[in-house]
Order: C-alpha cells, then structure tokens, then sequence
C-alpha cells in the first residue's frame, strides 16, 4: 500500500475528495476488469448531449475519459439543438433496446423545447445511471441507495469515510432543494439516521439554521467570480462542523477561514467534483452488474 492510500481523507481539516475518489476508482476499475473476464462483455456508457453548452460539453469529455481510464466502454450522441423532443425519445428507446449498453446519460440541461421530465421517464431504469428516473427515486425513497444521483451519492460517501456513515444525533442542513441534489440527498442522510433541516432560497435568517449543523452541506452555486462574497463565512458555522461544498466552479464557502474552524471542509476544486464522477462510474458498474446477471 502506498503512503497516499495509507493517507486519511480528512487531512489537515480539508477532506481530499480527489484522494477518496482515486482509491474509489481503483476498486471499480479492478472490479471491471474481474467481470469482464467472468462475462466477456464490458460495460457500455453511452452519453448524449443536445445542443452545445459548454459546460455540459467539458462534463460530458471529463466523464468520457473517467469511463476509459476505468476500462469501461464508452459511445456518445452529440446531437444539434435542433434535435425535437420526439428524435431524442426515439435514440433513447434505441438504446433501451441495445444489450451491449449498460448505462444512459443524457447531459442536463437541455434545450427549451425538450421536456427534461419526460426524457428521463423514457430511460430503462436499469439503464439510468444518473439515477433520476422515477423507479429509480422510488427506490431511493424505500432505502435503496442502487443508482442514486451521482453528486449526492458522493457527499454521503465522503462522510462514510470520514467516519460519519452513522449520522445518528447528527443535525444535518443542506441548503440546495434541487432535484439533482438537495431531493435525493436528503434521503441518503435519513437512511444514515441524521436530522436534517433543508434551507433554500427563501429561508428567512439562513445564519440561525447554519449554526446549528453539525454537517454543513452548501450548493448555492451563485458567485460568478473569484471577487465575489462568499455565501458561508467563519461566523455562519458553528465549531468543529463539517462542511461540504459543492458548488462549482467558484464556491460558496470561505474555505481558508473556515477550515481554521471547522473539524473538514472541502475544498473547491477537488472536493466533491472528482466524487460526483467516481459515483458514476460505480452506477454504470451496478447497472452492468444487473443487467449480466438477470
């Protein structure tokens, strides 16, 4: 064992969300590499992306090249804006229907006229590995946590290995209600015994509910630059809380003051970024997994 892999992943009050995620995707690339031996098929990604947004376009390369490194397969759809609503349901449904794909992910968001809704509503559930298909929330809701969304997936896994993965008389505040993080990370708290307390926008006096959390969890994600104020500062936390940042690219957090203060805090970049996509990759390994298996 290296001395990085013996390293712990809070490390001087900052946890290393890129040291977590490269032990996470040595044992999904391993683990591949044994099922592909057992099975003689490698799992498939296929990502699609509707339009030419930037960001999506970075995300999507980023997941690409995670799947190769993990030795997973990887096809994409980068189709034009023009794409309707009735093209895109029809590859999907072409992808449902192809055995050698094991895994779906339509890059969000997507153009005006595409209802985002229905779209996920037309993937397999088998096949959905960003994990937001309504049989797939379900599933979350019952307790399930088998391709849950990436991104909270991977808070929950950073506090695993913190030693947080009992969270019972733990105060847990999220400040995020989206259906990409705050919905499903609410119930991957509850399902590890915390308290949780979910701010928003409209949360009159967001100091008084920040104070009280024991975990800090911030996606805010409105600073627009580096000179911008930041939305959680010193005073906001209370001692020793853990604080989890997720928004991107800028942060919410004031990192090098809260950090003095906290017990972790993650930083941005590094922190739940790398997760989000170790997450992944570790949904379209489960997704492969049932799929060969049925």
């Amino acid at each position: 064992m290296s001395d990085d892999e013996q390293r712990p992943i809070c490390d001087d009050h900052v946890i290393m969300g890129k040291r977590l995620s490269k032990r996470l995707r040595t044992q999904v690339k391993e683990e591949v590499g044994k099922l592909v031996a057992k099975y003689g098929i490698a799992p498939k990604l296929v990502t699609v992306i509707v339009g030419k947004d930037e960001g999506s376009q970075m995300y999507v390369r980023m997941k690409r090249k995670a799947s190769s490194d993990a030795g997973i397969l990887s096809d994409h759809y980068d189709l034009p804006e023009t794409t309707t609503q009735d093209e895109l349901l029809k590859l999907i449904d072409s992808l449902n229907k192809d055995k050698t794909v094991h895994g779906i992910l339509v890059q969000l968001p997507l153009p005006s006229h595409i209802d985002e809704k229905t779209i996920i509503g037309a993937m397999a559930p088998l096949k959905d590995v960003d994990g937001f298909s309504p049989a797939n929330i379900y599933n979350l809701f019952y307790g399930g946590e088998e391709l849950s969304s990436a991104t909270p997936h991977g808070i929950v896994t950073m506090l695993d290995y913190i030693g947080m993965k009992d969270l019972s008389g733990k105060h847990v505040v999220v400040i995020n209600r989206s259906t990409i993080v705050g919905k499903p990370l609410i119930f991957l708290l509850l399902n590890r015994n915390a308290t949780v307390t979910v701010c928003h926008s409209r949360t009159a006096d967001l100091t008084s509910f920040t104070k009280q959390a024991d975990v800090l969890i911030t996606a805010i994600g409105r600073r627009k630059s580096k000179e911008d104020p930041f939305f959680i500062t010193v005073d906001m936390i209370k001692d020793d809380a853990v604080v989890i940042d997720v928004a991107t690219p800028y942060g919410d957090v004031d990192f090098e003051n809260v950090k003095k203060k906290a017990m972790c805090v993650t930083p941005v970049p590094g922190g739940v970024g790398p997760m989000t996509i170790t997450l992944l990759l570790q949904n379209v390994l489960d997704a492969y997994v049932a799929q060969v298996t049925k």
